[in-house]
Protein backbone atom coordinates (compact mmCIF):
# COMPACT_ATOMS: atom_id res chain seq x y z
CA UNK A 1 0.00 0.00 0.00
CA UNK A 2 2.65 2.33 1.15
CA UNK A 3 4.22 1.83 -2.35
CA UNK A 4 1.13 2.45 -4.00
CA UNK A 5 0.67 5.48 -2.62
CA UNK A 6 4.35 6.80 -2.99
CA UNK A 7 3.80 6.25 -6.72
CA UNK A 8 0.36 7.84 -7.55
CA UNK A 9 2.16 10.47 -5.41
CA UNK A 10 5.87 10.80 -7.50
CA UNK A 11 3.28 10.28 -10.65
CA UNK A 12 1.00 13.21 -9.14
CA UNK A 13 4.50 15.57 -8.65
CA UNK A 14 5.89 14.55 -12.25
CA UNK A 15 2.51 15.72 -14.03
CA UNK A 16 2.29 18.87 -12.14
CA UNK A 17 6.16 19.72 -12.91
CA UNK A 18 4.86 18.64 -17.23
CA UNK A 19 2.36 21.42 -16.78
CA UNK A 20 4.68 23.86 -15.51
CA UNK A 21 7.68 23.06 -18.20
CA UNK A 22 4.75 23.19 -20.55
CA UNK A 23 3.69 26.88 -19.85
CA UNK A 24 7.27 27.95 -19.18
CA UNK A 25 7.90 26.46 -22.90
CA UNK A 26 4.94 28.27 -24.21
CA UNK A 27 6.01 31.60 -22.25
CA UNK A 28 9.38 31.77 -23.88
CA UNK A 29 8.74 30.82 -27.42
CA UNK A 30 6.23 33.79 -26.87
CA UNK A 31 2.75 31.74 -26.90
CA UNK A 32 1.18 33.73 -24.25
CA UNK A 33 -2.26 32.81 -25.24
CA UNK A 34 -1.08 29.45 -24.62
CA UNK A 35 0.46 29.30 -21.80
CA UNK A 36 -2.78 31.64 -20.22
CA UNK A 37 -5.28 28.81 -21.25
CA UNK A 38 -2.80 26.27 -19.29
CA UNK A 39 -2.34 28.50 -16.48
CA UNK A 40 -6.36 29.16 -16.15
CA UNK A 41 -6.87 25.30 -16.42
CA UNK A 42 -4.57 24.87 -13.00
CA UNK A 43 -6.22 27.52 -11.39
CA UNK A 44 -9.90 27.01 -12.15
CA UNK A 45 -10.11 24.53 -9.01
CA UNK A 46 -8.41 24.86 -5.13
CA UNK A 47 -6.71 28.37 -6.76
CA UNK A 48 -5.59 29.70 -3.34
CA UNK A 49 -3.46 25.96 -2.64
CA UNK A 50 0.76 27.19 -1.88
CA UNK A 51 1.22 24.59 -5.11
CA UNK A 52 -0.37 26.85 -7.41
CA UNK A 53 1.65 29.98 -7.00
CA UNK A 54 4.01 29.31 -10.09
CA UNK A 55 0.73 28.91 -11.96
CA UNK A 56 -0.52 32.55 -10.83
CA UNK A 57 3.12 33.80 -11.44
CA UNK A 58 3.41 32.89 -15.02
CA UNK A 59 -0.46 33.67 -15.63
CA UNK A 60 0.40 37.27 -15.00
CA UNK A 61 3.18 37.49 -17.46
CA UNK A 62 2.09 35.66 -19.73
CA UNK A 63 -1.38 38.52 -19.61
CA UNK A 64 1.55 41.15 -19.41
CA UNK A 65 3.14 40.18 -22.22
CA UNK A 66 0.23 39.68 -24.54
CA UNK A 67 -1.02 42.72 -23.77
CA UNK A 68 1.73 44.37 -24.33
CA UNK A 69 2.72 42.85 -27.36
CA UNK A 70 -1.16 43.02 -28.53
CA UNK A 71 -0.98 46.91 -27.83
CA UNK A 72 2.20 47.62 -29.78
CA UNK A 73 0.80 45.72 -32.62
CA UNK A 74 -2.29 48.34 -32.45
CA UNK A 75 0.16 51.32 -32.39
CA UNK A 76 2.01 50.08 -35.59
CA UNK A 77 -0.77 49.27 -37.72
CA UNK A 78 -2.39 52.94 -36.54
CA UNK A 79 0.61 54.64 -37.80
CA UNK A 80 0.84 53.12 -41.24
CA UNK A 81 -2.37 54.66 -41.72
CA UNK A 82 -3.83 52.18 -44.21
CA UNK A 83 -7.42 51.24 -44.05
CA UNK A 84 -6.51 47.70 -45.21
CA UNK A 85 -5.54 47.55 -41.36
CA UNK A 86 -8.54 48.28 -39.70
CA UNK A 87 -9.68 44.86 -39.32
CA UNK A 88 -6.43 43.79 -37.42
CA UNK A 89 -6.83 46.27 -35.23
CA UNK A 90 -10.43 45.73 -34.89
CA UNK A 91 -9.70 42.22 -34.20
CA UNK A 92 -6.67 42.66 -31.84
CA UNK A 93 -9.11 44.92 -29.50
CA UNK A 94 -11.72 42.36 -29.34
CA UNK A 95 -8.53 39.39 -28.51
CA UNK A 96 -7.53 41.96 -25.78
CA UNK A 97 -11.25 42.21 -24.82
CA UNK A 98 -11.68 38.60 -24.94
CA UNK A 99 -8.63 37.92 -23.16
CA UNK A 100 -9.40 39.99 -19.92
CA UNK A 101 -12.55 38.05 -19.58
CA UNK A 102 -11.33 34.47 -19.94
CA UNK A 103 -9.10 35.74 -16.61
CA UNK A 104 -11.99 37.43 -14.71
CA UNK A 105 -13.75 34.48 -13.69
CA UNK A 106 -10.33 33.08 -10.91
CA UNK A 107 -9.85 36.48 -9.46
CA UNK A 108 -8.96 37.58 -7.32
CA UNK A 109 -5.41 35.98 -6.88
CA UNK A 110 -3.66 35.84 -4.15
CA UNK A 111 0.39 34.80 -3.14
CA UNK A 112 1.01 34.93 0.45
CA UNK A 113 -1.91 37.01 1.20
CA UNK A 114 -0.98 39.61 -1.44
CA UNK A 115 -3.86 40.09 -3.98
CA UNK A 116 -1.53 40.11 -7.70
CA UNK A 117 -3.01 42.79 -9.48
CA UNK A 118 -4.43 42.39 -13.38
CA UNK A 119 -3.78 46.06 -15.45
CA UNK A 120 -7.57 45.48 -16.83
CA UNK A 121 -8.17 48.05 -19.84
CA UNK A 122 -11.67 49.06 -21.35
CA UNK A 123 -11.55 48.80 -24.95
CA UNK A 124 -15.27 49.20 -26.12
CA UNK A 125 -14.59 52.00 -27.54
CA UNK A 126 -12.38 51.16 -29.58
CA UNK A 127 -14.07 48.22 -30.87
CA UNK A 128 -16.87 50.13 -31.88
CA UNK A 129 -15.37 52.53 -33.47
CA UNK A 130 -12.53 49.90 -35.72
CA UNK A 131 -15.65 47.92 -36.20
CA UNK A 132 -17.39 50.73 -38.49
CA UNK A 133 -13.87 51.43 -39.35
CA UNK A 134 -13.47 47.60 -40.42
CA UNK A 135 -16.96 47.74 -41.84
CA UNK A 136 -16.95 50.61 -44.41
CA UNK A 137 -13.29 49.69 -45.64
CA UNK A 138 -14.67 45.72 -46.28
CA UNK A 139 -18.03 47.36 -47.53
CA UNK A 140 -15.76 49.27 -50.42
CA UNK A 141 -13.73 46.84 -51.36
CA UNK A 142 -16.33 44.01 -51.19
CA UNK A 143 -19.00 46.09 -53.49
CA UNK A 144 -15.72 47.12 -56.10
CA UNK A 145 -15.59 43.37 -56.47
CA UNK A 146 -19.32 43.17 -57.99
CA UNK A 147 -18.00 44.86 -61.07
CA UNK A 148 -15.71 42.38 -61.35
CA UNK A 149 -16.45 39.60 -64.85
CA UNK A 150 -15.12 37.00 -62.35
CA UNK A 151 -16.77 34.85 -60.24
CA UNK A 152 -14.27 34.22 -58.25
CA UNK A 153 -14.15 37.38 -57.34
CA UNK A 154 -18.14 37.75 -56.35
CA UNK A 155 -17.12 34.60 -54.47
CA UNK A 156 -14.70 36.83 -52.47
CA UNK A 157 -16.91 39.43 -52.06
CA UNK A 158 -19.67 37.10 -50.81
CA UNK A 159 -17.62 36.11 -48.35
CA UNK A 160 -15.79 39.81 -47.02
CA UNK A 161 -19.72 40.90 -46.76
CA UNK A 162 -20.47 37.71 -44.61
CA UNK A 163 -17.50 38.78 -42.44
CA UNK A 164 -18.93 42.52 -42.00
CA UNK A 165 -22.67 40.91 -41.25
CA UNK A 166 -20.93 38.20 -38.40
CA UNK A 167 -18.60 41.53 -36.54
CA UNK A 168 -21.89 44.32 -37.54
CA UNK A 169 -24.92 42.61 -38.36
CA UNK A 170 -27.35 44.83 -40.89
CA UNK A 171 -24.47 47.01 -41.64
CA UNK A 172 -25.61 49.14 -44.52
CA UNK A 173 -27.23 46.73 -46.95
CA UNK A 174 -24.94 43.88 -47.01
CA UNK A 175 -27.49 41.40 -46.53
CA UNK A 176 -28.77 42.52 -49.83
CA UNK A 177 -25.84 42.58 -51.62
CA UNK A 178 -24.66 38.84 -50.08
CA UNK A 179 -27.47 37.96 -52.15
CA UNK A 180 -26.53 39.72 -55.27
CA UNK A 181 -23.04 38.14 -54.62
CA UNK A 182 -24.23 34.75 -54.22
CA UNK A 183 -26.19 35.10 -57.26
CA UNK A 184 -23.50 36.01 -59.71
CA UNK A 185 -20.58 33.71 -58.00
CA UNK A 186 -23.11 30.71 -58.66
CA UNK A 187 -22.35 28.08 -61.24
CA UNK A 188 -25.44 26.81 -62.68
CA UNK A 189 -25.09 23.20 -64.38
CA UNK A 190 -27.16 21.87 -66.81
CA UNK A 191 -27.52 17.88 -66.67
CA UNK A 192 -28.98 15.62 -68.86
CA UNK A 193 -28.71 11.70 -69.79
CA UNK A 194 -27.06 10.18 -73.10
CA UNK A 195 -28.10 6.63 -73.58
CA UNK A 196 -25.26 4.88 -75.82
CA UNK A 197 -26.23 1.54 -75.09
CA UNK A 198 -28.28 0.15 -77.89
CA UNK A 199 -30.94 -0.61 -74.74
CA UNK A 200 -33.92 0.38 -73.43
CA UNK A 201 -33.72 3.07 -70.42
CA UNK A 202 -36.31 2.55 -68.13
CA UNK A 203 -38.01 6.26 -67.75
CA UNK A 204 -38.58 6.03 -63.82
CA UNK A 205 -34.51 5.24 -63.83
CA UNK A 206 -33.27 8.75 -66.04
CA UNK A 207 -36.13 10.65 -63.49
CA UNK A 208 -34.83 8.88 -61.10
CA UNK A 209 -31.25 9.63 -61.76
CA UNK A 210 -32.00 13.52 -62.87
CA UNK A 211 -34.12 14.23 -59.57
CA UNK A 212 -31.74 16.17 -57.66
CA UNK A 213 -33.68 16.83 -54.80
CA UNK A 214 -33.43 13.80 -53.50
CA UNK A 215 -29.48 13.71 -53.03
CA UNK A 216 -29.17 15.95 -50.11
CA UNK A 217 -26.64 18.42 -51.92
CA UNK A 218 -25.41 20.86 -49.97
CA UNK A 219 -23.00 23.21 -52.54
CA UNK A 220 -22.98 27.12 -51.85
CA UNK A 221 -21.69 27.83 -55.23
CA UNK A 222 -23.18 25.03 -57.51
CA UNK A 223 -27.06 24.52 -58.66
CA UNK A 224 -27.74 21.97 -60.80
CA UNK A 225 -30.51 21.74 -63.11
CA UNK A 226 -32.42 18.63 -65.38
CA UNK A 227 -34.53 21.06 -67.14
CA UNK A 228 -33.08 24.07 -68.69
CA UNK A 229 -34.49 27.16 -66.97
CA UNK A 230 -35.38 30.38 -68.81
CA UNK A 231 -33.06 33.37 -68.17
CA UNK A 232 -30.69 30.96 -66.51
CA UNK A 233 -27.15 31.48 -68.23
CA UNK A 234 -25.61 27.81 -67.56
CA UNK A 235 -21.92 27.37 -67.14
CA UNK A 236 -21.05 23.73 -67.33
CA UNK A 237 -23.08 20.59 -68.77
CA UNK A 238 -22.90 17.60 -66.77
CA UNK A 239 -23.62 14.85 -69.03
CA UNK A 240 -24.08 11.32 -67.72
CA UNK A 241 -23.33 9.27 -70.28
CA UNK A 242 -24.70 5.58 -70.13
CA UNK A 243 -22.36 3.50 -72.67
CA UNK A 244 -23.01 -0.40 -72.41
CA UNK A 245 -25.52 -2.69 -70.51
CA UNK A 246 -24.71 -6.47 -70.40
CA UNK A 247 -27.54 -8.65 -69.24
CA UNK A 248 -26.68 -12.29 -68.03
CA UNK A 249 -29.01 -15.42 -69.60
CA UNK A 250 -31.56 -16.62 -66.87
CA UNK A 251 -29.83 -19.59 -65.34
CA UNK A 252 -30.88 -22.21 -62.94
CA UNK A 253 -28.60 -24.02 -61.43
CA UNK A 254 -29.18 -27.81 -59.51
CA UNK A 255 -27.81 -29.76 -57.05
CA UNK A 256 -28.58 -32.69 -55.54
CA UNK A 257 -27.18 -33.69 -51.83
CA UNK A 258 -28.16 -36.47 -49.69
CA UNK A 259 -27.85 -36.70 -46.06
CA UNK A 260 -27.31 -38.69 -43.33
CA UNK A 261 -27.73 -38.02 -39.21
CA UNK A 262 -27.63 -40.33 -36.43
CA UNK A 263 -30.67 -39.02 -34.36
CA UNK A 264 -32.37 -39.43 -30.63
CA UNK A 265 -35.71 -41.48 -31.17
CA UNK A 266 -37.17 -42.22 -27.84
CA UNK A 267 -35.52 -44.41 -24.96
CA UNK A 268 -34.46 -47.89 -24.28
CA UNK A 269 -33.20 -49.69 -21.56
CA UNK A 270 -29.39 -50.18 -21.56
CA UNK A 271 -28.20 -53.52 -21.51
CA UNK A 272 -24.86 -55.38 -21.14
CA UNK A 273 -22.61 -57.54 -23.00
CA UNK A 274 -24.90 -60.56 -22.38
CA UNK A 275 -27.84 -58.69 -23.33
CA UNK A 276 -28.83 -58.51 -19.48
CA UNK A 277 -30.80 -54.50 -18.49
CA UNK A 278 -28.45 -52.50 -16.25
CA UNK A 279 -29.77 -51.13 -13.39
CA UNK A 280 -28.54 -48.56 -10.88
CA UNK A 281 -27.85 -48.47 -7.31
CA UNK A 282 -31.52 -48.26 -6.41
CA UNK A 283 -32.26 -51.64 -8.87
CA UNK A 284 -33.81 -49.37 -11.63
CA UNK A 285 -33.37 -49.89 -14.74
CA UNK A 286 -31.02 -47.48 -16.81
CA UNK A 287 -32.08 -45.99 -20.12
CA UNK A 288 -30.33 -44.07 -22.90
CA UNK A 289 -31.26 -42.36 -26.28
CA UNK A 290 -32.27 -44.73 -28.67
CA UNK A 291 -30.38 -43.61 -31.73
CA UNK A 292 -31.78 -44.10 -35.12
CA UNK A 293 -30.24 -43.19 -38.05
CA UNK A 294 -32.38 -40.96 -40.68
CA UNK A 295 -31.90 -40.12 -44.63
CA UNK A 296 -32.74 -37.11 -46.94
CA UNK A 297 -32.26 -36.58 -50.30
CA UNK A 298 -32.00 -32.61 -50.85
CA UNK A 299 -32.40 -30.90 -54.20
CA UNK A 300 -31.64 -27.17 -54.69
CA UNK A 301 -32.33 -25.19 -57.36
CA UNK A 302 -30.67 -21.62 -57.43
CA UNK A 303 -32.39 -19.10 -60.33
CA UNK A 304 -29.75 -16.20 -61.30
CA UNK A 305 -29.77 -12.92 -63.59
CA UNK A 306 -26.98 -9.80 -63.68
CA UNK A 307 -26.82 -6.92 -65.19
CA UNK A 308 -24.22 -4.27 -65.37
CA UNK A 309 -24.10 -0.62 -66.80
CA UNK A 310 -20.69 1.25 -67.19
CA UNK A 311 -20.48 4.70 -68.52
CA UNK A 312 -19.08 7.73 -67.41
CA UNK A 313 -20.22 11.23 -65.84
CA UNK A 314 -18.70 14.12 -68.55
CA UNK A 315 -18.59 17.94 -67.20
CA UNK A 316 -18.45 20.38 -70.15
CA UNK A 317 -17.56 23.93 -70.14
CA UNK A 318 -20.29 25.60 -72.39
CA UNK A 319 -18.36 28.59 -72.13
CA UNK A 320 -15.28 27.40 -73.69
CA UNK A 321 -17.27 23.89 -75.25
CA UNK A 322 -14.49 21.82 -74.18
CA UNK A 323 -14.32 18.81 -71.52
CA UNK A 324 -13.25 19.74 -68.07
CA UNK A 325 -13.40 16.56 -66.57
CA UNK A 326 -14.72 12.46 -66.99
CA UNK A 327 -15.52 10.21 -64.15
CA UNK A 328 -16.28 6.27 -64.60
CA UNK A 329 -19.46 4.88 -63.50
CA UNK A 330 -20.29 1.16 -63.01
CA UNK A 331 -23.12 -0.17 -61.31
CA UNK A 332 -24.15 -4.51 -60.71
CA UNK A 333 -26.96 -5.85 -59.58
CA UNK A 334 -27.50 -9.39 -59.25
CA UNK A 335 -30.41 -11.55 -58.86
CA UNK A 336 -30.57 -14.42 -57.19
CA UNK A 337 -33.14 -16.66 -55.75
CA UNK A 338 -32.59 -20.29 -54.09
CA UNK A 339 -35.50 -22.89 -53.80
CA UNK A 340 -35.84 -26.27 -53.32
CA UNK A 341 -37.38 -29.52 -52.19
CA UNK A 342 -36.44 -32.65 -50.53
CA UNK A 343 -37.40 -36.88 -50.17
CA UNK A 344 -36.77 -38.46 -46.92
CA UNK A 345 -36.47 -37.61 -43.03
CA UNK A 346 -36.24 -33.67 -43.32
CA UNK A 347 -34.36 -34.46 -39.72
CA UNK A 348 -31.07 -35.15 -41.60
CA UNK A 349 -30.50 -31.90 -43.03
CA UNK A 350 -28.52 -28.91 -41.69
CA UNK A 351 -30.99 -25.59 -40.59
CA UNK A 352 -29.38 -23.53 -42.87
CA UNK A 353 -30.61 -25.75 -45.65
CA UNK A 354 -34.08 -26.08 -44.13
CA UNK A 355 -35.14 -22.15 -45.12
CA UNK A 356 -34.91 -22.86 -48.69
CA UNK A 357 -37.62 -25.61 -48.73
CA UNK A 358 -40.32 -22.81 -48.04
CA UNK A 359 -39.44 -21.51 -51.21
CA UNK A 360 -41.10 -21.93 -54.52
CA UNK A 361 -40.07 -20.92 -58.21
CA UNK A 362 -40.52 -17.24 -58.98
CA UNK A 363 -40.41 -15.45 -62.07
CA UNK A 364 -37.06 -13.91 -63.55
CA UNK A 365 -37.65 -10.28 -63.42
CA UNK A 366 -37.64 -8.20 -66.71
CA UNK A 367 -34.57 -6.68 -68.19
CA UNK A 368 -36.28 -3.52 -67.79
CA UNK A 369 -36.34 -4.09 -64.10
CA UNK A 370 -33.25 -5.35 -63.58
CA UNK A 371 -31.87 -2.14 -65.62
CA UNK A 372 -33.98 0.08 -62.98
CA UNK A 373 -32.11 -1.31 -59.76
CA UNK A 374 -29.02 -0.65 -60.41
CA UNK A 375 -30.37 2.81 -59.78
CA UNK A 376 -29.68 2.93 -56.42
CA UNK A 377 -26.07 2.48 -56.68
CA UNK A 378 -25.90 5.14 -59.54
CA UNK A 379 -27.41 7.84 -57.81
CA UNK A 380 -24.83 6.85 -55.25
CA UNK A 381 -22.12 6.95 -57.38
CA UNK A 382 -23.54 10.22 -58.95
CA UNK A 383 -23.64 12.30 -55.20
CA UNK A 384 -20.09 11.19 -54.59
CA UNK A 385 -19.08 12.47 -57.88
CA UNK A 386 -20.61 15.59 -57.39
CA UNK A 387 -19.96 16.41 -53.96
CA UNK A 388 -16.00 15.13 -54.21
CA UNK A 389 -15.57 17.62 -57.64
CA UNK A 390 -14.84 21.09 -57.84
CA UNK A 391 -15.73 22.85 -60.33
CA UNK A 392 -13.54 25.50 -59.98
Amino acid sequence: MKKQLLSILSLFILCACSSSKQIEKSLSSGNYDQAIYDALNKLRTNKDKKGKAEYIVMLHEAYNKATERDLSSVDFLKKDNNPENYIRIYDTYVNLDNRQERIKPVLPLFINGKEVKFDFNNYSSHIISFKNDASQQMYKTASSLLNSKNKLDYRQAYNDFKEIETINPNFKDVRQLMDVAHAKGTDFVLVDMVNDTEKVIPQRLEDDLLNFSTYGLNNLWTVYHNNAVNDVNYDYSMRVNLRGISISPEQIKERQIIKEKQIADGKKNLLDANGNQVKDSLGNTIQVDNLKTVRCEYYESTQFKSVQVTGNVEYINLNTKQLEDAFPITSEFVFQHIFATSRGDRRALETDLLQYLNNQRVPFPSESQMIYDTGEDLKAQLKQIINSYSIR
